[in-house]
C-alpha cells in the first residue's frame, strides 16, 4: 500500500531533508509517494486535483509561512491546512512554524485542531521521523512551546476567533474601520473593542492600523 505525502516549504532544501528522512527505512510497510511543492499555489492547485481525482492523501506537513497564492486568498500554510480540512478530511496534518505567539496558536488550534504542530527550533532530524510516525499512528503531537502558549492564552484569558482574524484581513485590504459592519456581522462597538485588543496584544508600543497590519503579515496572520 501506498503512503501519499504532500510537504510544502518555500525552501526546497528543506523539503528534500524531510523527504530524506522520511524515506530512511521511517515506514515498515508502505512505501511513501511525496508530493513536493514549495509555495501556496502550486500546492492548493495539487491539493484541489486530488480531490477531483478521488485520490487519498495521507499526511501533509505543512510550513506556516509561504508564499501566498492570492487569487483564492490562500494567505499561508493555515489556509492550506484549511483547505484540506474541507476537501480531504481524513488527511493527517503536520504544521511546522517559527512564530509561537498565543493568538497564532490559538488560531491554528481552533481552526485546523492540527495533528502535529510543531515549533522548528524544538525539531532535529532524530526527532523528525519519530513525529510523523506517531501522528500517521493517531497520536497527536504538539511540541512544548505550542503548549507553552496555549496555556498562556489561558492565564490571560483571551479569546481569538475568525472575527478577529477577518477583522485584520479587511484593515489589510484597506476597509475602514467604520465599514467593517458591512461585512461581518458585528456591531461597530464589538468591532471597536476586538480590534483594540488585538491592538493591545500584538503591538508592545502603541500604533495605528498600518503597524497593527504590519504586524500581523510579520506574523503569519494575514
Amino acid at each position: 500500500m501506498s503512503l501519499n505525502i504532500l510537504i510544502v516549504d518555500d525552501h526546497p532544501m528543506t523539503v528534500d531533508s524531510y523527504v530524506n528522512l522520511l524515506s530512511d527505512d521511517c515506514f515498515d510497510t508502505v512505501e511513501p509517494t511525496f508530493l513536493k511543492k514549495y509555495n501556496c499555489e502550486t500546492a492548493y492547485k495539487k491539493i484541489m486535483l486530488l480531490e477531483k481525482q478521488n485520490t487519498r492523501l495521507d499526511f501533509a506537513i505543512l510550513d506556516v509561512n509561504l508564499p501566498p497564492y492570492e487569487e483564492f486568498n490562500i494567505a499561508n500554510g493555515i489556509d492550506l491546512a484549511i483547505t484540506i480540512r474541507k476537501v480531504l478530511p481524513s488527511c493527517k496534518i503536520l504544521l511546522l512554524t517559527m512564530h509561537t505567539e498565543a493568538f497564532i496558536v490559538n488560531r491554528i488550534i481552533k481552526t485546523i485542531a492540527p495533528d502535529g504542530f510543531i515549533s522548528k527550533s524544538e525539531v532535529n532530524f532524530e526527532s523528525f521521523p519519530a513525529i510523523c510516525q506517531k501522528i500517521l499512528k493517531g497520536e497527536i503531537i504538539y511540541s512544548d512551546e505550542i503548549v507553552k502558549s496555549q496555556k498562556k492564552l489561558t492565564h490571560r484569558n483571551l479569546n481569538w476567533d475568525e472575527y478577529d482574524s477577518q477583522i485584520l484581513i479587511l484593515l489589510s485590504q484597506g476597509v475602514k474601520t467604520v465599514n467593517i459592519p458591512n461585512h461581518i456581522p458585528l456591531s461597530m462597538s464589538s468591532i471597536e473593542k476586538r480590534k483594540a485588543n488585538i491592538k493591545s496584544h500584538l503591538l508592545l508600543e502603541k500604533g495605528g492600523d498600518t503597524e497593527l497590519i504590519n504586524k500581523a503579515r510579520q506574523l503569519g496572520l494575514i
